[in-house]
């Protein structure tokens, strides 16, 4: 696609009215002051929205880091040992995964856990 190509598509929108109703029309975009210039990132539009839908981004070697913290509470809660298995497990697979991939972001530094390891830890534990 090109510049020119998306330029009359816009006015054509325009031509056909599709711009006329728009929710905001005439409003400041927010955050943005009138008269004030301001400097943002690219992106600072897809940030707010995020910031609005409550959802975030982060790159996969930190949010397995996030997700590998996330495995070690479950763990900690589970009640079976099958349980912490398949914890162990799913887990496992998305750092290697991670790993394999070679992903955006910092370097990963997490390993897998080793499964009889954490499901020994598991059982001490809880006293058995």
């Amino acid at each position: 696609m090109t510049g020119a190509w998306i330029e009359q598509q816009i006015r054509a929108g325009i031509e056909r009215g599709e711009f006329e109703h728009l929710p905001g029309k005439g409003k400041p975009l927010d955050g943005i002051e009138p008269g004030t210039e301001v400097h943002r990132d690219e992106d600072w539009w897809l940030k707010a929205k995020l910031r609005r839908e409550r959802l975030s981004y982060l790159p996969p070697t930190l949010a397995v880091r996030k997700e590998l913290e996330e495995a070690r509470e479950a763990i900690a809660l589970a009640s079976r040992e099958d349980a912490v298995r398949r914890i162990v497990a799913d887990i496992n697979q998305r750092i290697r995964d991670v790993n394999r991939r070679g992903a955006d972001g910092p370097p990963s530094t997490v390993m897998p856990l080793d499964e009889d390891a954490v499901v020994a830890q598991w059982h001490a534990q809880r006293g058995r």
